[in-house]
């Protein structure tokens, strides 16, 4: 990162810009309140490092080792010395200042007066940002892949449900982005984009996705380490848009013998992920655990370690849902979890404030 002067002119920052870019690079310029900061993007190899730490206006120039350098609390704080996390408001609803958010909903969006049933439902429960998928990726070809499958009339259709019930209960709406072909439809409709798990290396998806300007809800892939989980967030971060929501959603079991759930829940990279990055971070018990009778313990859990918030699946009648019923809970579930999570915030945050 180049770290400008205080007194460093306009046309300075322009200067190193264009520095930055004449080799192939991009640059990622942050003005704080007392001084700017410009990011390198892309293969700093092709560029003479030296060389820029001595051009006008120019401070100095530091290398930032880890790979996920425009989402690390290292550039953070270099700004400005800002040393908070991330808040990413959406309307009413803001992620990640100290108040447990709740993304609930159905798994896949069936029917719009099943959706509109759930939505009221979830927003009397206490949820604030309604969650459902309409282009749904599946293990199997044979499996409903949701309305969005059945053609682009559909999907739009669906999707108009969506942002209507969001309306109608107050609502933020977020749903999943399966290709690059989706991107523009859904961005019309929906105020979070998802990338799913099995999209968390699709390179070409995330920059589509980031340059929409709206918030990304990107979820660790089920084989991917907590570096490789951030780094891939990094390319939304390279094309401008820091309003990224990271979502643990569980890893593949380790060993062998029956598995008890559908993956391994890693409550331990909440707070690990927290002294990396000041992007906010949720958990969904619903894919890690596969099972409605421990998403209760699992939400709570969550929360105990720091999570921003949860995301878990809702059905007013869980065996009828079409898609994953066994992980599914319904509304009187979640306003428990909700209740008991709001409650084991306000301990951990009592115990936080006593130092």
């Amino acid at each position: 990162m180049i770290i400008m002067k205080s007194e460093a002119t306009q046309e300075q920052v322009n200067q190193v810009v264009a520095e930055i870019q004449k080799y192939g690079l991009r640059a990622d310029v942050s003005r704080g309140s007392f001084r700017t900061v410009i990011g390198l993007v892309g293969d700093e190899r092709k560029i003479p490092f030296d060389h820029l730490a001595v051009l006008p206006g120019v401070k100095e120039a530091l290398r930032v080792e880890i790979p996920y350098k425009l989402i690390s609390w290292e550039y953070s704080k270099s700004i400005e010395g800002v040393s908070e996390p991330r808040i990413i408001k959406l309307g009413e609803v803001s992620i990640g200042n100290g108040e447990p958010v709740f993304i609930a909903g159905p798994c896949a969006v069936e029917s719009k007066e099943s959706l509109f049933k759930i939505a009221e439902a979830i927003k009397k429960a206490g949820a604030s940002i309604l969650r459902g998928g309409v282009f749904k990726p599946r293990s199997s070809v044979h499996s409903f892949q949701g309305l969005g499958a059945e053609g682009l009339d559909e999907a739009e259709e669906a999707l108009s449900w969506m942002q209507e019930a969001g309306k109608k209960f107050e609502l933020m709406v977020a749903t999943e982005v399966r290709g690059e072909s989706q991107v523009e439809l859904i961005a019309r409709y929906a105020d979070i984009l998802q990338i799913g798990a099995r999209n968390m290396y699709d390179q070409d998806l995330l920059t589509t996705v980031a340059r929409r300007g709206k918030p990304v809800l990107f979820k660790r892939h089920f084989g991917a380490g907590i570096e490789e989980f951030l780094s891939f967030a990094e390319y939304v971060a390279a094309e401008g848009n820091k309003d990224i929501i990271l979502c643990e959603r569980g890893i593949v079991p380790v060993g062998k013998g029956k598995s008890y759930t559908r993956y391994n829940l890693d409550l331990a990279s909440v707070p690990a992920i927290q002294k990396e990055t000041y992007l906010p971070i949720v958990v969904d018990p619903s894919h890690a655990t596969g099972r409605r009778d421990l998403i209760y313990s699992m939400s709570c859990a969550a929360i105990a370690a720091g999570a921003a918030g949860v995301m878990v699946e809702v059905h007013y009648n869980p065996t009828e849902a079409l898609v994953d019923a066994q992980q599914a809970i319904t509304p009187d579930e979640l306003k428990e979890i909700i209740t008991a999570c709001r409650k084991i915030r306000s301990v951990v945050a009592s115990r936080k404030n006593k130092g």
